[in-house]
């Protein structure tokens, strides 16, 4: 069986990383990149749909129909950010980009790309970490087949990548060892990558995977 996936975020690290194990995966047969701006990449696989503003999309958008899965790995650092501009591309963007997919793909998997410490309570201290917490809610309550919520630690690049984040550019060198200081905190893309590709083809009954369940996932 094959799979049409809708990504976006390709023009970021994960999104990247992940588009790539998609453009590698025979049983997924058609890729549109959703993103502000082209991610540089040709491939029969790959489609492209330049939107400069999320918020701007309809839920009758002819160019968002007949998907089986989307991976939402479009996302900012918190850094330097207050809670109301965080929350407006964290929350208001991803929540109404799957409400345009939701009305017209209820079939779909919708996994989005949250990150280690998400707070589920909405009430903790962490500006970022509850923002994240009230998105993966607001998300498992749209009309999809199944949602998934990614929350994984420190990530390494895929060999060939060109957008990586100036962080890792400097810290990259570290993940031989925080992989065996810290083996339920770090995975690489490609295994981000395979983990969604296998909750689309063989499923998982967690909405919630932490690093632990993306790596092991990874390898069924």
């Amino acid at each position: 069986m094959s799979y049409k996936v809708i990504i976006t975020g390709t023009t970021g690290m994960v999104g990247e990383g992940v588009l790539m194990e998609c453009l590698d995966h025979p049983q997924i047969s058609e890729v549109l990149s959703v993103s502000r701006r082209p991610n540089g990449r040709s491939h029969p696989k790959l489609k492209e749909y330049i939107v400069p503003n999320f918020l701007n999309l309809q839920e009758n958008d002819e160019n968002l129909q007949g998907y089986d899965a989307c991976f939402y790995c479009a996302g900012v650092s918190s850094i330097g950010m207050n809670e109301t501009d965080y929350s407006r591309i964290t929350y208001d963007t991803t929540i109404h980009f799957a409400k345009v997919l939701a009305h017209q793909n209820q079939g779909m998997t919708f996994i989005y790309v949250s990150g280690g410490g998400t707070d589920s309570s909405e009430k903790g201290r962490l500006m970022w970490a509850r923002v994240k917490g009230k998105t993966e809610n607001a998300l498992t309550k749209l009309p999809f087949k199944k949602v998934h919520n990614f929350r994984p630690g420190f990530m390494k690049a895929s060999p060939g990548q060109k957008y990586t984040l100036k962080l890792y550019n400097y810290l990259g060198w570290l993940y031989p060892f925080l992989k065996v200081v810290f083996p339920n905190g770090t995975s690489t893309l490609r295994q981000v990558g395979q983990a969604m590709i296998k909750c689309l083809t063989i499923g998982s009954n967690k909405q919630i995977l932490e690093v632990r369940d993306i790596n092991e996932l990874s390898y069924k």
